[in-house]
């Protein structure tokens, strides 16, 4: 195990265009070899441990899942059942989990979080979920979107909801991958450009536009998505919120005010009839299966290149 400080993925931003065109380009080679139940095991007697301060389905499943099927071995540790819920610095548990195991994830609240755990790791981190960014979902959403349409550079994604942590990574892909993000959400609810300790870069400002009406923002838009309307941690506003994001559940009118050619995407769990029309998400502009499918793949293409670097194909 190399004592070099490790590379981690914690922010979208992380990576370049050209790592990440390798990324997808590995990311189909994988999934190929999935769907033809080849062996492909790289990461033979190497581990993960996955840490959770947040629960999750498609995370676990697709991380533990991922790593088995790469040859390696996953640990599953819940911060309520370890000695991080009962008060270890997380400094001192990155030194010990990084001495043991070949890489983490981790799925916490805040982003300050998985910072000070990768500045004390001697092995690579990545970021599962922060309230801050989702990264391995937006890796994900954008390889479905290659897969089906081909390169997303100079294409318009419309986020319609909350800004939140996924709104902010897609504009992070934006900028380094060359395309337009328009938003609209209820006031109260829009993008904070000044966001404390994440402020929006200029580069990412430059393929923002924002608009009041959910169907302006859909206008021409070439993938329309949106999230639920509380996420995990913002329980406590959630009266508050169902009633702040009335008219923007995405819908059938928003779909036909899209491209032609539009798709659209989910990051699950939905709940339909709220941020989404039943007949959007089960309709046949919906990618949503392969959009969740999709982040075994990417993320099995992301723990081998965080561990092995670039590969010939």
């Amino acid at each position: 195990m190399s004592h070099q400080a490790p590379r981690h993925y914690l922010q979208f931003s992380d990576l370049d265009r050209e790592e990440y065109a390798y990324l997808f380009r590995r990311s189909s080679l994988i999934k190929a070899r999935f769907k033809r139940y080849e062996m492909h095991q790289p990461l033979v007697d190497r581990t993960l441990a996955m840490i959770f301060e947040k629960h999750s389905t498609r995370t676990r499943l697709s991380f533990e899942a991922g790593m088995h099927q790469l040859g390696g071995a996953a640990i599953y540790i819940n911060t309520r059942d370890s000695q991080l819920g009962r008060g270890e610095p997380i400094e001192d548990a990155a030194q010990v989990f990084s001495r043991m195991v070949d890489l983490v994830m981790i799925r916490t609240y805040g982003h300050d979080i998985v910072e000070r755990f990768a500045a004390h790791s001697r092995v690579p981190v990545i970021n599962g979920l922060t309230n801050e960014f989702h990264p391995c979902q937006v890796l994900a959403d954008v390889f479905t979107y290659i897969e089906h349409r081909g390169d997303i550079a100079g294409k318009t994604v419309a986020w319609v909801g909350d800004a939140n942590n996924m709104l902010y990574t897609w504009l992070q892909a934006a900028a380094i991958l060359g395309f337009k993000v328009h938003f609209s959400g209820p006031a109260g609810y829009g993008v904070d450009l000044q966001r404390p300790g994440y402020p929006v870069s200029e580069a990412e400002r430059a393929c923002l536009r924002c608009f009041d009406d959910p169907l302006q923002a859909c206008e021409g838009a070439h993938l329309v998505t949106t999230d639920v309307w509380t996420s995990m941690g913002y329980e406590a506003e959630n009266a508050q919120r169902m009633q702040a994001f009335q008219g923007f559940m995405v819908d059938t009118r928003m779909m036909a005010r899209a491209d032609a050619q539009a798709l659209f995407m989910h990051c699950l769990p939905a709940h339909r009839g709220e941020e989404v029309q039943g007949e959007v998400i089960d309709g046949p502009q919906s990618v949503v299966w392969d959009e969740a499918e999709n982040r075994l793949h990417v993320q099995k293409a992301l723990m081998e290149f965080m561990l092995l670097g670039q590969l010939p194909d």
